[in-house]
């Protein structure tokens, strides 16, 4: 399996590839989503914290959630971070929730309308279970705003299921052993969720549609920018497979690959499982047996097992009937079954320090003494159709393992269980937890329903920005580049862009060109730009429009703006001496830099040599253009 078959749409469309997106979304509201508390991130050191453990309860039908069981098994000590500006009593679920955010909904709203969905009549907030510890209540309040949308892509519409308006999850800040730290500043930021129908067919599109909401979202102007504030769910499956959810993918260029590797993956344990069955072990046949071998192992001169036996921990075996050979078989990118088993091991037994298991087929690389070998598979009487897996840690983790390492390896006989995973850079994936029931949501009873007027609506829709589609349409009509389309259409320079042009008689490349690249590289180069304003910006265009100066000064004269914000456009051209210079002074300066040559021991009378002296003159006062349609004219004439 190689990077090469991302871009293979038709080994995927063979796989029966099919791929849903959630796109979520922060906010920029000034509070949080069912508090006052500002909606603001920070670094510094938290007011307080607070230990709490999750604990399972039984749903109104008497029955426990899987997911909730499986973090139960992990006995976390949860720590939450708090910040007396940016949590209250709210967040700590000690307090009802206050009156839905208004500025949120309006947001969610517009986004609803732009993406073409239904707009329910009422907002009914429900409760979402989230049982990581990452909501310190357990539950994530959210609410439908809108059902069965879609938005176009190439020759075809995306549909979507539905956007729902809802709170932000705590930040995680480290995950160790048996303690995971959350950060709550984020908790509770209002965000939306764009949930898509299974539409997507191959990795490739999967990433090209993602970017499409995703801009369509920032072109708002109305959503949070940077890192942590835009985060992709992926859900994958395969023909013959289960829907699997790849998690919080944060970057927009992780997602072809990570779609390309978990298809991989899938088809690797549906072969896997094939492969069992022909060796006629199914999920009522599958056998294993699990054995403490701490004392036989007491004197091994493994480090791994030295250092446990240090400190008083165990060593057990778990032998599996029928799987020899299949540890060792790729899922997808260097990853192995062994990795299917040791990722589970280590989020439920919290044995995080890697490799937490070892084979029989890599027992001697790992230190073990060849008659420490003969003893393990004497022991459990292996055969070589048989794995010998050997875990350790702590007695109670290391029971945890075992019964883990039972559970997957028989699921494998029925194929690709049915798993959240996280993702990682390279686009390799691992357990995350089980994928929640689908009874995970109930209604919430402390919050009442919340009308959508049509008036309401009819406002939003007067101030909505154009479509993202039919945006870029009409900036590649006026002949842009795609990359300065791509950009300005979720600039919040568009309209002023659009006010430039549809005013001015100026180059719309130049004004785009200007806008989006010069501003940049003022502000890279620690230029205050900010401080100009979009009139100020306006005036600039408009002076160059009547010829106050060329075009060619426009760096200088924004970048001595930015650094004297009371200074007018006048002043910046008048202190700079940016006069213009007509064609016929133009001629003038050229004839005596011509005349000059006379001397050629004093001038360099090649081509650049001339423009060179002509430019100390005509530098940011007229067109380069035809300042070297000029020169060029008079130096052929002299070299006659």
């Amino acid at each position: 399996m190689t990077d090469d078959r991302i871009e293979n749409d038709t080994y995927y469309q063979e796989l029966g590839l099919r791929c849903g997106l959630e796109i979520h979304q922060q906010l920029l509201t000034e509070k949080k989503l069912f508090c006052r508390c500002k909606a603001v991130l920070h670094r510094d050191t938290p007011s307080a914290v607070i230990l709490r453990h999750m604990r399972p309860t039984l749903s109104e039908l008497g029955e426990y959630d899987g997911t909730a069981l499986m973090e139960f098994k992990t006995k976390k000590n949860v720590i939450y971070q708090l910040y007396n500006d940016t949590v209250c009593t709210y967040e700590m679920d000690d307090t009802p929730p206050f009156r839905l955010n208004y500025q949120a909904l309006d947001i969610a709203l517009e986004v609803a309308l732009l993406l073409n969905f239904s707009i329910v009549d009422e907002i009914h907030i429900s409760r979402k279970q989230y049982l990581d510890g990452s909501i310190p209540t357990g539950f994530q309040r959210t609410g439908i705003v809108g059902v069965e949308g879609w938005i176009p892509y190439k020759d075809r519409k995306i549909r979507l299921i539905q956007l729902g308006l809802e709170e932000d999850a705590c930040r995680e800040i480290s995950d160790v052993g048996h303690q995971i730290v959350f950060k709550t500043d984020r908790l509770s930021i209002p965000l939306v969720e764009v949930v898509t129908h299974p539409d997507i067919q191959t990795p490739t599109e999967a990433g090209e549609v993602a970017s499409l909401i995703g801009r369509l979202l920032r072109s708002t102007g109305k959503v949070r920018r940077g890192l942590g504030s835009v985060r992709q769910d992926i859900n994958v499956s395969i023909k013959g497979s289960t829907r699997i959810e790849l998690k919080g993918i944060s970057k927009l260029q992780y997602i072809p690959k990570a779609v390309a590797y978990e298809a991989q993956r899938q088809k690797a344990l549906l072969d896997i499982r094939d492969e069992l069955r022909l060796r006629g072990i199914t999920e009522k046949t599958f056998q294993s047996e699990q054995k403490d071998v701490t004392s036989l192992l007491k004197h091994t001169r493994c480090k791994r097992f030295k250092e446990i036996l240090k400190n008083k921990g165990k060593i057990y075996g778990i032998i599996l009937h029928g799987f020899g050979g299949i540890f060792d078989i790729q899922t997808h990118a260097g990853k192995t079954f062994s990795d299917e088993i040791a990722g589970r091991v280590r989020v439920i037994a919290c044995l995080d320090v890697m490799p937490n298991i070892v084979s029989n087929t890599s027992f001697q690389e790992f230190g073990l003494l060849a008659k420490e070998i003969r003893s393990l598979e004497t022991l459990f009487d292996v055969k070589s159709t048989d794995t010998l897996v050997l875990v350790w840690g702590s007695e109670d983790d290391v029971k945890t393992a075992v019964k883990e390492i039972k559970i997957r390896a028989g699921e494998a006989t029925s194929g690709v269980p049915s798993e959240t995973r996280q993702v990682f850079p390279d686009g390799t994936n691992d357990f995350e937890r089980i994928l929640p029931g689908p009874n995970r949501m109930y209604p919430d009873t402390d919050t009442p329903p919340t009308p959508i007027s049509e008036k309401s609506l009819e406002t939003i829709k007067k101030r909505m920005p154009e479509p993202l589609w039919e945006c870029e349409k009409r900036l590649d009509a006026l002949g842009l580049p795609k990359s300065l389309v791509l950009s300005l259409s979720i600039s919040k320079n568009l309209q002023l862009f659009d006010r430039i042009t549809r005013t001015l008689e100026i180059h719309p490349l130049l004004v785009a060109v200007t806008l989006e690249d010069t501003l940049k590289s003022l502000k890279r180069k620690g230029k205050n730009i900010q401080v100009l304003s979009e009139e100020t910006l306006y005036l600039v265009f408009k002076m160059l429009s009547e010829k106050e100066f060329s075009k060619e000064a426009l760096p200088i004269i924004l970048a001595f703006l930015a650094d004297n914000p009371s200074k007018t456009v006048a002043d910046a051209v008048a202190e700079l001496r940016i006069t213009p210079l007509s064609i016929e002074d133009l001629h003038g300066v050229v004839d005596e830099v011509v005349a000059t040559c006379s001397k050629p021991e004093t001038t360099d009378c090649t081509f650049n040599g001339i423009m060179g002296q002509v430019m100390k003159t005509a530098r940011n006062r007229i067109d380069g253009k035809i300042v070297s349609d000029i020169v060029q004219t008079k130096w052929e004439r002299l070299n006659l």
